[in-house]
């Protein structure tokens, strides 16, 4: 039987931190510079971590104006005063921006100044807190120059797969047209001996024209620039999958915005060559396409339910189709995978981020 140990005793409240505690808690941070400034703006207090930061010793500072840590340009726009002026009617004030450190080197900061009052309501003075966020800027900078050049190159890349879907269409195909009409004119003239054999001849040239008209609509399909992302997969389903290929299939939206006409192109191009390996290789009787939003990006699967041999024939990883789609997820900064089971079908996925446009910072490096 258990022994009941009746109440316990209440817990103490944790003693409340001193004073001087406090003050070395803060003179020991490291990654914030922390300091105090007089009402006017002079620096009255300086911690480790704004010495790492600035560069500047207490003995160095302790004294001067904060407008030293300003660069020209905003010194001569009185900003420094300016954010004084908001932190007393505002309480706060937080921003980022260019800062200058002792050895008149620039770093991207991030601000806040509070206004600090007494019981009485006199103004006492101003705490700052300052964090260098140089590398943070630089990351995004550098994600921000990957995604323009990934923009650029699927630009290039499409534009250059319109031209040689015009070319076909207006040069090859209306030349193939032409042999065709040439040779059903000589079938109708030539003994029925010959004429047979020219006949088959003629069927051969407009098999032929179908596969490159075929070929010019997977170069270029029309919608995808006119309609966005979804319209253009719609019509590429519905006229590929289910007239062409008399295959059924559903397809699942559920999207927060529309994607980046470089993102619709690369979701596109991916769930494209996914549906032709299904349709070569997967032996499948319907497939079915799912996108939805989530994690800053768009998800997308295609999946049959085919006998899943692309994936136990030997380098069906390596096989071209499978290299592109992988490439395109990971070039857009996204990631791809396909698993599948024999009988059991096969999903390709695939992730890509879906950023807002790009647009040009007002703010560039010194």
């Amino acid at each position: 039987m258990t022994r009941d140990p009746g109440p316990r005793p209440p817990r103490k409240p944790a003693a409340p931190l001193s004073e001087t505690a406090f003050t070395l808690l803060v003179q020991g941070v490291l990654d914030y510079g922390i300091f105090m400034l007089d009402p006017h703006g002079h620096i009255i207090s300086w911690n480790a971590g704004a010495e790492r930061i600035k560069g500047y010793r207490a003995s160095d500072i302790l004294g001067q104006h904060f407008s030293v840590f300003y660069p020209p340009e905003d010194q001569a726009s009185g900003k420094p005063q300016w954010e004084l002026e908001t932190a007393v009617t505002d309480g706060r004030l937080e921003d980022e921006g260019w800062r200058v450190r002792k050895d008149g080197s620039r770093f991207w900061a991030n601000v806040v100044i509070t206004a600090l009052w007494d019981e009485k309501g006199v103004l006492q003075g101003f705490g700052k807190v300052t964090r260098d966020m140089s590398e943070r800027r630089a990351a995004q900078h550098a994600l921000s120059e990957r995604r323009r050049l990934f923009d650029h190159l699927v630009q290039a890349q499409e534009t250059e797969r319109r031209r040689i879907a015009w070319d076909v269409h207006d040069d090859s195909i209306q030349a193939m047209v032409a042999v065709g009409m040439r040779l059903e004119l000589l079938a109708d003239q030539m003994p029925d001996v010959h004429a047979a054999e020219l006949r088959r001849l003629d069927a051969s040239v407009r098999d032929a024209i179908t596969r490159l008209r075929s070929l010019t609509f997977r170069l270029h399909p029309p919608g995808l620039d006119r309609h966005g992302l979804v319209e253009g997969l719609s019509s590429h389903l519905d006229d590929v999958v289910g007239s062409a290929w008399g295959m059924p299939y559903t397809f699942d939206h559920d999207l927060d915005r529309n994607p980046t006409p470089e993102t619709a192109v690369t979701i596109f191009r991916i769930v494209q060559e996914a549906l032709l390996n299904v349709h070569k290789h997967a032996r499948a009787t319907r497939v079915d396409v799912r996108m939805h939003s989530g994690d800053g990006g768009i998800t997308t699967r295609v999946m049959d339910d085919g006998t899943g041999a692309p994936m136990a024939q030997a380098g069906a990883r390596d096989h071209f189709g499978v290299i592109e789609m992988r490439e395109r997820a990971e070039t857009a900064g996204g990631w791809w995978s396909m698993h599948s089971r024999p009988g059991q079908g096969t999903t390709v996925e695939f992730w890509v981020p879906n950023p807002l446009p790009v647009t040009d910072s007002a703010d560039e490096a010194p």
